[in-house]
């Protein structure tokens, strides 16, 4: 299992990569760098790197290039060892590869439907959420092959409720995250709202472009408030790694919040947008991973015993051999 877990990890990693690299892409305008011609750049599968828009488009294609190959790489690995506990059916490593493998292809194809129609913002928002889905599979695989300290879940199982509330919140940052996108991708919906934390001193919104940028930031509001919530919540509880991730996933809340101030008040330099959507990115993995690691201890706390003993906590296996969660 610690090969696959490599694998998943420099798979999500990967994946991490090509998104904030996609962003860049679209902040610096770079995304015609190699013309209309996709896979090829330029017609010309390595072209004379000449260009800054040219360097940037071809390497979050790059990017995209190892991802496939990491990914590939994975549901190999995965299906070699399928007959091995955790691996194969049932909550095993090998659907969530396969699943990662398939959404690679998605994103893949509307990239390139991007490019040939121009860069029109609403498949750049699908490309986007397609991404996201992918980074959150990829996620739940290193979870399932025991990154992310899952392996400690074995004596440390969540309540099913706070499973449930973790669960709720990747929804609502999936929503959160894909405002955000809107608002970058509309023309004039970036700007649209001067000043923070009101949209330019006020709480209505005028016109489509303000609308959207405000609804992003009020759900982004009603976001760090759950999240604090959820926060207070685990420390009152014994678990150490969910501690952990939702200590870490309010830091990283708190942390965008900064930015997204100093962002709008000094009139959206490209910096701040990407370090903006690289740390929205990585609040969205962090939830995936706190909600599959809450998901997977409630399922072993569902195993235990009422009278509170251990003797059958040990994990269900499938006909395959796979752990269930």
């Amino acid at each position: 299992m610690t090969t696959i877990r490599r694998i998943a990890y420099v798979a999500l990693a990967l994946a991490y990569a090509q998104i904030v690299f996609g962003a860049i892409v679209r902040i610096t305008d770079s995304g015609l760098g190699c013309g209309t011609h996709w896979p090829k750049c330029n017609g010309m599968w390595f072209p004379p790197l000449d260009n800054t828009e040219l360097i940037i488009e071809i390497t979050h294609r790059w990017i995209a290039a190892g991802l496939l190959v990491a990914t590939l790489a994975l549901v190999i690995t995965a299906f070699l060892r399928r007959h091995e506990p955790g691996v194969g059916g049932r909550g095993g490593v090998l659907r969530m590869g396969s699943a990662a493998a398939a959404l690679w292809l998605a994103p893949a194809i509307l990239g390139a439907i991007t490019v040939w129609l121009e860069l029109p913002p609403l498949v750049v928002v699908v490309h986007m959420a397609l991404a996201l889905a992918l980074l959150a599979v990829l996620a739940i695989a290193v979870v399932r092959a025991g990154g992310f300290g899952a392996a400690r879940l074995m004596s440390e199982s969540v309540a099913p409720r706070a499973a449930r509330a973790a669960i709720a919140t990747a929804g609502l940052t999936f929503i959160v995250v894909m405002m955000g996108g809107f608002t970058a991708n509309v023309p004039g919906a970036a700007p649209a709202c001067q000043g923070f934390p009101l949209c330019n001193g006020g709480l209505i919104a005028e016109g489509t472009a303000q609308a959207i940028h405000w609804t992003h930031r009020l759900i982004a509001f009603f976001l760090a408030f759950h999240v604090t919530g959820l926060t207070i919540a685990a420390w009152k509880r014994n678990n150490v790694m969910m501690r952990r991730a939702m200590t870490v996933l309010a830091a990283l809340v708190a942390t965008q919040i900064v930015i997204a101030a100093v962002l709008v008040s000094t009139f959206l330099p490209p910096v701040l947008q990407s370090a903006h959507q690289a740390v929205g990115t990585l609040v969205w993995l962090t939830v995936v991973i706190a909600a599959a690691l809450a998901w997977r201890g409630s399922k072993y706390a569902a195993r235990v015993p009422s009278d509170g003993s251990t003797r059958s906590a040990a994990p269900a296996r499938t006909e395959r051999g796979a752990l269930v969660s």
